[in-house]
């Protein structure tokens, strides 16, 4: 049994296939709320229907999520995983939990955001890995595909962002204001063509949205975000979710960390190189 919120309007079917992810086909979930093994808020179903944003759905059935199952680095307690699109982290978390028990929560990736993401195995590396995040001595690279072209090759981007939490968005602004909080995003061209281009993004200071908002303010919408980005140009591409990937994390450690054997080491997805 698996339960869930969903995040948009839309229909039951589409839901779960997006829940399970490649896990379950879409006659398999047919068959499923055929046989009433579904229940919307509570309530069981027999067919598919319109649900809304923010129902609870419930699924019995017993497929295998193995969207927990890309470790690309493990050592000194330290776990890597290349998260997917389209799952929560604390949903991901859920999954890596019943393969590694002991894991802890560090830090996290937007919904429909994919790629690294760490957890700690031991006590000794969750408080270095915390720390680290907490100081911001590590170093988190993203690869964006966005609409238009920088009108410098690189850059280092500096503006200020106020969160509003209650519809869960960022409001982004040249010059500082009331409640807002200074960002910096840095970004190299990749690759240009057709309007538009891939970008390699430092997250300098790392608030919630910043890359996606901190780019769309700039003139370049990620393709595919729904949120900061431009609906005509995300049905073009025919995108409806960002196309941003946390492709490479630079773990640093002071000499007395007890993680200080993996200072300066590098966990890097080479998803920025084929795209």
């Amino acid at each position: 049994m698996n339960e869930f919120v969903t995040q948009k309007d839309g229909k039951l079917s589409e839901k779960i296939l997006n829940y399970y992810n490649g896990a379950v086909t879409y006659s398999l979930a047919m068959k499923t709320i055929r046989k009433k093994d579904v229940k919307v808020n509570g309530a069981r179903v027999s067919k598919d229907c319109p649900v809304k944003k923010g129902d609870l759905i419930t699924v019995y059935l017993n497929a295998k999520d193995n969207r927990a199952d890309k470790v690309i680095f493990n050592e000194s307690g330290v776990i890597a995983f290349e998260k997917p699109k389209g799952i929560t982290s604390d949903d991901f978390y859920s999954l890596v939990l019943k393969t590694y028990p002991q894991a802890k929560y560090v830090h996290r990736l937007d919904r429909n955001t994919d790629g690294i993401i760490l957890f700690a195995l031991t006590d000794e590396a969750y408080a270095a890995l915390t720390d680290g995040f907490k100081r911001r001595t590590f170093k988190k690279y993203y690869y964006a595909v966005v609409y238009g072209v920088p009108k410098k090759r690189s850059d280092l981007l500096t503006a200020y962002l106020v969160k509003n939490a209650e519809k869960s968005e960022v409001k982004i602004y040249d010059e500082k204001v009331s409640g807002s909080e200074k960002i910096i995003t840095g970004y190299e061209t990749l690759w240009s063509r057709d309007g538009i281009s891939g970008l390699k993004v430092e997250l300098v200071t790392g608030k919630t949205h910043q890359i996606r908002a901190h780019l769309s303010h700039v003139g370049l919408p990620l393709i595919g975000d729904e949120k900061y980005g431009d609906r005509s140009i995300n049905e073009r591409f025919k995108k409806n979710k960002q196309s941003l990937t946390a492709y490479r994390t630079e773990l640093y450690f002071d000499k007395n960390s007890p993680l200080y054997p993996l200072n300066g080491k590098v966990i890097e997805l080479p998803v920025h190189k084929n795209k």
